[in-house]
């Protein structure tokens, strides 16, 4: 949206104030998302001035317009997920006609492909998320993506290649490849295998590019061939975002997620096998409905037994619209809180000693910043916002890539000197 709004004539300014034009682009997929969404959009109307024009787009107005059409009096505009490149349209009708309030959220299946040559890359500093897929074909009980988003639509795999092209231009050193799935790339369109194939012909013509990353692949399906690609290629960092959600085969079923977790115990020998410094980052959900004390065990001891490089862990929330809804939630909020510090308790000694085994060993890591004597970066093992940071004594280059030799290690960061 934003891309569209530069190609027509606007200009971002930081200060909400002085907006002609407010867009505030929301979330939907959790309660304490959503709150935040609707508190956000609340505190701009109440500031709103004359002539200005409130916009509501995103995830949340997908799913619940008329929530935000009571809650937030003064919104001027709601539009939607699917349709989101029809905002320079919904801005010309709110300033012809600037009193009535205009809805953009028509009943369309999937997502919209006409994107208007706009680059699917949210870049920040020297790396870039790059939308290769948009929408989820998978029926997870609690997940409302798919309601949001409706089914999987992969882009063009010539209009991926040559946004790579034009993000390694621009100077971006790390690709990051996003979808809800990114393992599910092109199975709409008829391929196999298809981020696999992807991802190396995005490596082949765009070698200039330093790092490729994946985010978001579905357990089911990392493939033996997306495998071999990633140890083929040194670009490809051994980095996969496998969301897992849990490890118990009863509570997986009630989640419908992929419930035999030997496949994933091999899928992890695989990776490691191929790539032996493979660092994996997952996601948990503790207090799903069903889950016992026994159920929540069968999880910890898998954490102890897999030994991750990063977890994400949350609580349950009854999502209404998911299958999962109906049935109830009945593990007590306290409960929920409780498991999820024991988890983490468990997880934060695991990064630790994974972290530790690190010192003394020189590991390249791409610079994000400097200040007071220090540098800061992100290694191949930490993904930007959600992992780990590297500091470095010493000041080098923003946006450049340099082999760091480790020195000391905490339960997420790392410390280091440039190896000389």
């Amino acid at each position: 949206m934003a891309s569209l709004l530069g190609t027509a004539g606007f200009k971002g300014i930081q200060k909400p104030e002085q907006a002609e034009i407010l867009i505030v682009n929301t979330c939907g997929f959790i309660k304490p998302a959503r709150d935040e969404s609707i508190e956000e959009l609340q505190k701009l109307a109440k500031k709103k001035k004359k002539g200005q024009i409130l916009i509501a787009a995103g995830c949340l107005t997908q799913r619940y317009r008329e929530l935000i059409a009571t809650q937030v009096p003064g919104i001027d505009g709601i539009i939607g997920t699917k349709r989101w490149m029809d905002i320079i349209d919904l801005i010309q009708e709110l300033r012809k006609e600037p009193n009535i309030p205009k809805y953009n959220i028509p009943e369309t299946a999937t997502i919209g492909s006409d994107e208007h040559g706009v680059l699917r890359a949210a870049i920040q500093g020297s790396n870039a998320y790059l939308k290769i897929a948009d929408g989820c074909r998978r029926s997870c009980s609690y997940c409302a993506i798919p309601v949001i988003k409706g089914t999987q639509v992969s882009r063009p795999e010539e209009t991926i290649l040559a946004e790579t092209q034009i993000l390694a231009q621009k100077g971006i050193k790390e690709v990051i490849l996003i979808a809800q799935d990114t393992t599910d790339y092109g199975s709409d369109l008829g391929k196999k295998d298809g981020l696999a194939n992807l991802l190396e012909r995005m490596v082949i013509q765009t070698p200039q590019i330093p790092w490729y990353r994946i985010l978001y692949a579905y357990p089911g399906v990392v493939t033996n061939r997306l495998i071999d690609v990633m140890a083929k290629y040194d670009q490809i960092l051994p980095y996969l975002d496998i969301p897992l959600q849990h490890a118990d085969p009863i509570i997986l079923k009630k989640m419908k997620r992929p419930s035999n977790i030997e496949n994933v115990v091999t899928m992890v020998e695989k990776l490691r096998t191929a790539m032996p410094d493979f660092a994996i980052r997952t996601t948990f959900i503790v207090g799903f409905p069903g889950e016992t004390e026994k159920e929540f065990n069968t999880l910890l001891n898998f954490i102890k037994e897999i030994k991750f490089d990063h977890i994400g862990a949350f609580t349950y929330f009854q999502e209404v619209g998911t299958s999962a809804f109906d049935l109830g939630d009945p593990v007590s909020e306290e409960e929920k809180t409780n498991r999820l510090e024991r988890l983490m308790t468990i997880q934060q000694e695991i990064s630790l000693k994974k972290n530790q085994t690190f010192i003394g060993k020189s590991i390249p890591v791409i610079i994000e910043g400097y200040n007071d004597g220090i540098s800061v970066g992100r290694s191949y093992r930490d993904a930007p916002e959600i992992d780990g940071m590297v500091f470095i004594e010493d000041k080098l280059e923003i946006g450049e890539i340099f082999p760091i030799k480790i020195t000391d290690a905490f339960v997420h960061d790392l410390v280091g000197i440039p190896s000389r």
